[in-house]
């Protein structure tokens, strides 16, 4: 019997851990004002956890449709260098990359391009989009549809489970200093317009903090 390999075990287990912040998401969803169906199709059709937290939370703090769209392609926006970093790895027509590209997320591509063979990225992609997409999808579901029965997800801790597992996402990258300029450099712009910015705007607006530390991060190579 030939032995699985383990990125697909590996694969599985992100999508069961990913699973408990889609359960979370689909609690605030619904907290937020969304119908089941409505959360469920943001699952099903923008597929990226930091994005869909950031325009629910954008909407339940009173922010505009705009401001929410805008928080939401600005972290999903990683996902475009993501496609071009696997374009040698994944194969098929433009048609199958298109299906495909709905499962490049941090998750997918970080396993497919830590294999040393492309057969085995390629599969490795596959494995680990396609758990990710059916756990987050699940989650997001049981989320949803035990959210008036939860209560106030506050009092649950809920509400910060995207914001610790984003942090954890950005710790590593604070060892260098092109990541300290960018975490420092987009608090003190977020925090100097959240006083009086649209909700969503602080967010977008911290985005130029990436530009000082791009050049900080050129200079240490």
């Amino acid at each position: 019997m030939r032995k699985r390999p383990a990125y697909v075990r590996d694969g599985i287990a992100l999508g069961a851990a990913v699973s408990l912040f889609a359960v979370s998401f689909g609690v605030l969803a619904t907290a937020s004002g969304l119908s089941v169906a409505k959360t469920c199709a943001m699952s099903l059709l923008v597929f990226t956890g930091a994005s869909q937290f950031a325009a629910v939370a954008v909407v339940d703090a009173g922010g505009s449709t705009g401001a929410a769209i805008g928080s939401a392609l600005l972290l999903a926006a990683r996902n475009a260098a993501y496609g071009l970093a696997l374009a040698p790895i994944l194969r098929g027509s433009r048609l199958r990359r298109a299906i495909v590209a709905q499962v490049i997320v941090d998750e997918s591509t970080g396993m497919a391009t830590a294999q040393p063979e492309r057969a085995d990225a390629e599969r490795a992609f596959y494995a680990t989009g396609i758990a990710l997409f059916a756990f987050w999808n699940i989650g997001t579901l049981v989320g949803a549809l035990a959210g008036t029965a939860l209560g106030d997800p506050e009092t649950l801790g809920l509400d910060t489970a995207f914001a610790a597992g984003f942090v954890a996402l950005l710790a590593p990258h604070l060892r260098r200093r092109g990541g300290q300029v960018a975490a420092v450099g987009g608090g003190l712009i977020a925090l100097a317009l959240l006083p009086f910015a649209p909700a969503g705007v602080p967010v977008i607006a911290a985005s130029l903090a990436a530009l000082p530390a791009l050049a900080v991060g050129r200079r240490d190579e």
